[in-house]
């Protein structure tokens, strides 16, 4: 009975420790529990006991980052200043990038039911600059007396977007590094990209910075990295493209694997399975009920 028990503990014990080595993330803040991207979803994430923010930032007219998974008004959970619906047929042509962010942020991005996620809090919010965003959580996590939270910030910009979408990648680099070195918070920053050039634009220049190549095709471990040209500290690929020997290969290189969007329990327990060392979610409250809370 003693051996028994000794077995049980000491199972207990192993379990505990590979909770606390999984990076929770939550996606856009949380997007299954908050309207994503702003700040109230990043607070929120935070008392749950998320590790890591994960975002996406885009450009003003004026040159401000914005937090914002889209470079337009999506129809789908946004509302004009007056409140009125926007259609998918207009989205588009309410770029991000050709507004100042004053005009922008009129747009509520939070009252507008999102049948996607139907769990989603409703309140009135709109598009952060990452600044505010950035001095709004560690102000929160300083006067709760919490641990320092990480910050795993997108750079969302295509080849066929520069200078209409958003600027090229050397100004879009430079315009959120400013931000990141303004508030001293790079050591505990992460920048990502499907997008190569501004992760080699950001190792050339910023070579001490941490990197996630994000990934969505069925390559090989070896053929992204050689993609890429350089070895980031993180790769990041969707989920079900992923198997042990993408894994191990990456563990090989030194580079940490943070799989997204993964919100099912049961595939949150396969991901770790695989030992990859972070998960992406729009759920992180199921990874923290898996895992455990960074905050605990």
């Amino acid at each position: 009975m003693r051996n028994l028990l000794t077995l049980v503990f000491c199972s207990m014990v192993i379990t505990a420790s590979a909770q606390q080595k999984i990076d929770v993330q939550g996606h856009r803040g949380g997007r299954g529990l908050m309207p994503e991207n702003t700040i109230e979803a990043m607070i929120h994430a935070v008392d749950l006991g998320v590790k890591t923010l994960e975002m996406d930032c885009v450009i003003s007219k004026d040159n401000q980052v914005v937090v914002s998974h889209d470079t337009y008004m999506s129809a789908d959970f946004m509302l004009k200043p007056d409140g009125s619906p926007i259609s998918k047929a207009e989205e588009k042509a309410l770029l991000i990038y050709s507004m100042p962010y004053d005009s922008v942020k009129l747009y509520d991005g939070g009252t507008k039911p999102y049948p996607q996620f139907p769990e989603q809090k409703r309140i009135k919010t709109y598009k952060p600059l990452l600044a505010e965003l950035i001095d709004s959580v560690e102000h929160y996590v300083k006067n709760k007396h919490l641990k320092p939270v990480y910050y795993n910030i997108e750079i969302k910009s295509t080849p066929a977007g520069d200078g209409i979408e958003h600027p090229v990648p050397d100004v879009f680099v430079k315009l959120v590094m400013t931000v990141l070195n303004k508030k001293k918070i790079t050591q505990r920053a992460t920048i990502q990209s499907f997008d190569l050039r501004p992760l080699q634009e950001l190792h050339k220049k910023y070579p001490k910075q941490v990197l996630s190549y994000l990934t969505a095709n069925k390559d090989s471990f070896a053929d992204n990295i050689k993609k890429l040209g350089f070895t980031p500290q993180i790769i990041s690929p969707y989920y079900l493209l992923i198997d042990g020997g993408f894994v191990e290969q990456a563990h090989l290189a030194n580079v940490q694997v943070l799989p997204w969007t993964v919100n099912d329990p049961e595939a949150m327990k396969k991901m770790a399975e695989l030992k990859v060392d972070g998960m992406i979610s729009d759920f992180p409250d199921r990874l923290i009920t898996l895992f455990g809370s960074y905050q605990q």
